[in-house]
């Protein structure tokens, strides 16, 4: 069986990124569209999301802040900085390039058809 989250262990800082370039979210939320986003192949352990959250904080890629919810358990919310958009766009660069990478190796496609 796949193990998608073994799979892109190294990208979950990209795609926690990636969910926040439109709006800003809280935990349950965005791995609620991951795995909505994903049919179900990809959904973050709780521990991984909230490390990827203090890693990215810290890092300055990402800031929070507690929701003014007037129902129901307060929530923190977390949005991108402008330099978590430029390491996001690093990121898929990157990306980019691991890609061509793996497709060379495992299916054989020359640099021409890249």
């Amino acid at each position: 069986m796949l193990n998608m989250s073994d799979m892109i262990r190294g990208y979950t800082d990209t795609i926690i990124l990636a969910q926040l370039l439109t709006h800003d979210s809280y935990g349950y939320e965005l791995n609620k569209n991951i795995h909505q986003a994903t049919d179900g192949l990809l959904e973050l352990k709780e521990a991984t999301l909230y490390t990827t959250f203090r890693r990215l904080e810290n890092g300055g890629y990402i800031k929070s802040y507690w929701g003014d919810e007037a129902t129901g358990a307060r929530r923190r919310y977390y949005s991108i900085t402008e330099t978590g958009r430029k390491l996001y766009e690093e990121n898929c660069l990157d990306w980019q390039t691991v890609k061509k990478v793996i497709d060379h190796l495992l299916l054989g496609e020359s640099k021409d058809e890249r």
